[in-house]
């Protein structure tokens, strides 16, 4: 029984040991292998660095003659134009020889002509002193004299002949500028159209019929005398049909009271309360009229960011005139006109319009302010914050402050044009005689002259001189002279000719 037991258990163990033994034999077999095949590896690895160091070996001795050979050949080429450089330096050097060698001969020549020169200069000297001698003895005054007599001629003559240059250089800057400006004025003008209107002192308001006159009278008188009273105006009821006359010079006055009399009419019910009420509704309908037509001709004109102050002395200007033209409308003009010639010669035409529309702002002020018109619109456009350039224009538009400025220079004549236009403007005649005087008077005052007349509603002046006084050269002179001081001492629109005219008749008699 335990033999059966014991003999498997010890075939068991043997067959373990014989598998183990199998095992490890196998292991060494196939590590063996492993081994000769990593030699292999390693074999075929230092073989295929050794051809690599090889190649590489070539490829750096290849370089090297490669690198040898062009620095070999540009080394030649170096030489060789170094050879040529210095070939050339000889020559030159060669040539530079030469050509010393021909300025020092030179030299030496011209220093004995010099020597020459300067005894032919000292004979000359002796010569020209014997010549003076013999020229005063001739002559009978001295050289002094001689010298002075013809620095005068001249002088006379160099004169005459810069008049003469002056003269045609005037007449060809004239004429361009002449030309220029009649097209940029006339530019200005065709493309600029204002309705100009001539204002009255003296308002009608139609009536529905003939009671309604006794209406506004009132009893005993008493609603006209109201009314009269709180407008400042005359109210004249006389025997024109249908209609009552509102007379007052202050255009402002005569619009509350026409605005006020319009409204009692319609309303029919005319007394001392209601005349009282319906005035003091008129005067804030007319402040707010003063802001539309301000605000309507900034826009009119495109020009923003007006101060409200400034916009409503604008609007007043629509009830100011000047001359019997309306000051607003003048303005809006001028504004136009100083734009469009600003654009012509590349000034800033939207500050041009600017200037243009609030130059005559100082106008809209009543008795509150004192001085010249451009003065205080000058103050009151700097007082509100306008630009500088703007301000100088308005203060220098009349020339109570000199033009230094393009735009200033614009404004002026763009206010000529528009208030020398035809039936812009009437003028009083006592005015227009005294100018007329004036002109004549500044002509005479020279010497010289013998007559003048001032022609064509004073635009032109004509000056009759006394030939034996006033030669061709000088009547130029005096011309220019004459229009300088007319330009100083007169005030008037647009410009003056002055025409000088001398005539020399000679008479004689055959018999």
């Amino acid at each position: 029984m335990i033999k059966a037991i014991i003999f498997p258990i010890i075939y068991i163990i043997a067959g373990i040991g014989t598998g183990w033994a199998i095992n490890v034999l196998l292991s060494k077999i196939k590590a063996k292998s492993f081994l000769r095949k990593a030699e292999e590896k390693l074999a075929q690895v230092e073989e295929e660095i050794k051809n690599k160091r090889r190649e590489i070996e070539l490829e750096r001795k290849e370089e090297l003659h490669r690198i040898r050979a062009a620095f070999e050949k540009e080394t030649r080429e170096k030489t060789d134009e170094l050879h040529k450089l210095s070939k050339k330096l000889i020559e030159r050097e060669e040539s530079l020889d030469h050509r010393l060698q021909q300025l020092e001969k030179k030299s030496r020549e011209l220093a004995s002509e010099k020597g020459e020169l300067e005894s032919q200069r000292e004979r000359l000297r002796k010569l020209e002193g014997e010549y003076r001698v013999k020229l005063e003895e001739i002559a009978g005054i001295s050289s002094q004299d001689a010298k002075k007599l013809l620095l005068e001629n001249i002088k006379k003559e160099a004169r005459d002949e810069a008049v003469k240059i002056i003269q045609e250089a005037e007449k060809e800057a004239k004429e361009i500028a002449n030309k220029k400006a009649r097209m940029i004025i006339a530019t200005a003008i065709q493309r600029c159209s204002v309705e100009q209107v001539a204002e009255s002192s003296v308002s009608i308001v139609p009536l529905p019929n003939e009671e309604m006159k006794g209406r506004v009278i009132g009893r005993e008188g008493r609603n006209i005398r109201t009314f009269e009273s709180l407008t400042g105006v005359d109210l004249i009821v006389d025997d024109t049909p249908e209609a009552v006359a509102i007379s007052c010079f202050d255009p402002l006055r005569r619009k509350i009271a026409e605005i006020s009399l319009q409204r009692l009419i319609v309303d029919t019910r005319i007394h001392p309360a209601r005349i009282e009420e319906v005035v003091e509704k008129a005067k804030k309908e007319l402040e707010e009229l003063i802001r539309e037509e301000g605000e309507k001709v900034t826009f009119d004109i495109g020009i923003s960011d007006i101060p409200s102050e400034i916009v409503r002395l604008l609007g007043k200007l629509k009830f100011r005139t000047s001359y019997g033209q309306n000051v607003l409308q003048h303005s809006k003009e001028v504004a136009y006109i100083s734009g469009i010639m600003a654009a012509e010669i590349d000034v800033n035409h939207s500050l041009a319009k600017r200037a243009g529309l609030l130059h005559d702002i100082g106008k809209a002020v009543g008795q509150e302010m004192e001085g010249p018109h451009a003065l205080i619109g000058a103050h009151l456009a700097k007082r509100y914050g306008e630009n500088a350039e703007v301000v100088h224009a308005i203060a220098a538009h009349h020339e109570e402050s000199p033009a230094e400025t393009v735009l200033a220079v614009l404004i002026q004549a763009a206010d000529a044009i528009s208030a020398s236009r035809p039936g812009a403007r009437k003028e009083v005649l006592e005015a227009y005689l005294k100018r007329i005087e004036s002109l004549e008077k500044i002509a005479i005052s020279f010497n010289g002259v013998e007559k003048a007349y001032a022609v064509q509603a004073g635009r032109e002046v004509r000056i009759m001189v006394k030939p034996n006084k006033i030669g061709d050269e000088e009547a130029i002179a005096l011309c220019k002279e004459i229009a300088i001081k007319v330009e100083n001492e007169l005030s008037y629109p647009g410009q003056v000719k002055v025409t000088v005219i001398r005539e020399l008749r000679a008479i004689e008699y055959a018999k």
